[in-house]
């Protein structure tokens, strides 16, 4: 998503080797929006996910990811006049569901990101 937030490209192809889904969905309607609002995102998120569960614990092909993600350096502007949009960043709760898709690559089929300050 931060790859493709650079240009709000919603119909990103790389989008779909990460993420399924409503997490797919999700990502690729708020790409949108800021595509019809004429955002584009400058910087990179910092994260620092960890590994919460896993099922079943034997083969796993169901894993939560917490992080306590970092978005300061990682904000919107106008394309128009290069000027920020946001409000800032800061460090946010992130939750996510990873599984594995049959055969083989594991993909985000669901996430939740918390308002600013929330960790």
């Amino acid at each position: 998503m931060a790859q493709a937030a650079k240009t709000s490209d919603w119909n990103s192809p790389t989008l779909g080797q990460y993420a399924t889904g409503d997490a797919l969905s999700v990502i690729s309607r708020s790409l949108y929006a800021d595509h019809l609002n004429g955002l584009v995102t400058k910087g990179n998120p910092k994260n620092f996910p960890k590994v919460t569960s896993a099922k079943p614990a034997a083969n796993p092909s169901t894993v939560m990811i917490s992080d306590c993600g970092d978005s300061t350096h990682w904000l919107k502007y106008r394309k128009g006049n290069g000027k920020l949009a946001d409000e800032g960043g800061g460090r946010r709760a992130i939750t996510a569901e990873v599984k594995r898709q049959a055969p083989g690559p594991w993909r985000v089929t669901r996430f939740a990101v918390e308002g600013l300050g929330s960790c």
